[in-house]
């Protein structure tokens, strides 16, 4: 399938590889088919790309790798709406803002977006009574990560 893209140009993205969205993302109306899009200056962030709506892309990362302990619940419904069979198949990926101040980065750690690798169906979750925001500003979660692989160096050190 050919997609076109603002940011991109055309790509081929084979059929395999498109995503549907169960529900539009939020302010996104008619908006379920996007594509993953893995760029390796870019690494470990990805584009969401439209397929639908060339001007459509989200930066997107895998929570974990800047917040271990995120955790979210997947309730049976999510689980069949996704047709899960094996958990382990499911990515979680949350939208990553970069204002005109890099330090402003965030995440939205309240509105991730599942990912079932074995039928690319997925859905954005919004998690409420969470201590998750739709603002978490990265840039504390990276301070935070740089003085743990510190202290990790500091006992390897000893």
């Amino acid at each position: 399938m050919i997609i076109r893209s603002l940011r991109f140009g055309s790509l081929e993205i084979p059929e395999d590889k498109i995503i549907h969205m169960e529900r539009p993302i939020l302010g996104f109306e008619g908006l379920t088919s996007f594509c993953l899009i893995e760029m390796e200056e870019l690494a470990p962030f990805y584009w969401f790309q439209s397929t639908e709506n060339q001007a459509v892309a989200f930066l997107v990362f895998n929570p974990a790798i800047l917040y271990p302990d995120y955790r979210i619940e997947i309730n049976s419904q999510e689980i069949a709406e996704l047709e899960v069979s094996e958990v382990s198949a499911v990515e979680t990926y949350v939208v990553v803002t970069i204002p005109e101040d890099p330090r402003e980065m965030s995440a939205n750690l309240q509105g991730p977006i599942l990912i079932n690798n074995e039928n690319n169906r997925a859905k954005q979750l919004v998690l409420v009574n969470s201590d998750y925001k739709v603002k978490h500003f990265m840039i504390e979660a990276t301070e935070h990560f740089q003085q743990e692989a510190s202290k990790s160096e500091q006992l390897v050190g000893v």
